[in-house]
């Protein structure tokens, strides 16, 4: 089993590579929450209803608006906006790599440690608050990953974590390998064989 707490020092460190040719821009904020000595992430399960990735788990954040002055504004609004978190109890630690998603978004991520308390979900785009413990995220028994061809990027693994009933996957899942790469000993699979398929 994995380390139960996260060494965020290379977070903070960390130089994103950093993406400027999609047609979007969006943000994300990864909270990390100190409970009874463990850490934990915090994730949002999308209402069933909404366009893009209903029912599906993700950190909070959206689209960038006219209104935010940096990409880091977008992920602090959204974040209040869909959990209630404010901007003035999240202590931002550092940034991870910008992802592309197939809704032609650049996803800039950030990761935040933030107080372990009840938030309220906005009840239009947030179905559910999922606070899920770091030591289930990093169980083996609980990971897996399969190849797809994909239509822009080519060969690329899917990365899924099974933890409670809940399945992160996808941009998210993308989001929290590099999380877990960088602040703990988790390293997924860089490449698949494909003989073993």
């Amino acid at each position: 089993m994995g380390r139960t707490t996260l060494n965020l020092d290379p977070i903070a460190a960390h130089a994103p590579v950093e993406i400027d040719d999609q047609e979007h821009d969006a943000a994300v904020l990864a909270p990390v929450i100190d409970r009874d000595g463990e850490d934990h992430l915090l994730f949002t399960r999308r209402a069933d209803h909404l366009g893009e990735h209903p029912g599906q788990m993700s950190f909070p954040g959206g689209g960038a608006e006219p209104v935010d002055e940096t990409i880091l504004e977008t992920a602090l609004r959204e974040a209040n906006e869909e959990i209630g978190l404010a901007s003035a109890e999240t202590e931002v630690v550092g940034q991870l790599d910008d992802i592309r998603t197939v809704t032609e978004y650049a996803v800039t991520p950030f990761v935040a440690r933030v107080p372990d308390r009840e938030y309220v979900r906005d009840g239009h785009e947030v179905a559910e608050i999922v606070v899920l413990p770091l030591s289930e995220l990093l169980d083996p028994a609980n990971y897996e990953h399969e190849r797809r061809e994909h239509p822009y990027y080519g060969d690329i693994v899917i990365h899924y974590f099974h933890v409670d009933g809940y399945t992160v996957w996808g941009a998210t899942g993308r989001i929290l390998v590099q999380l877990l790469e960088l602040a703990t000993d988790f390293e997924a699979p860089e490449r698949i064989d494909r003989s073993q398929l």
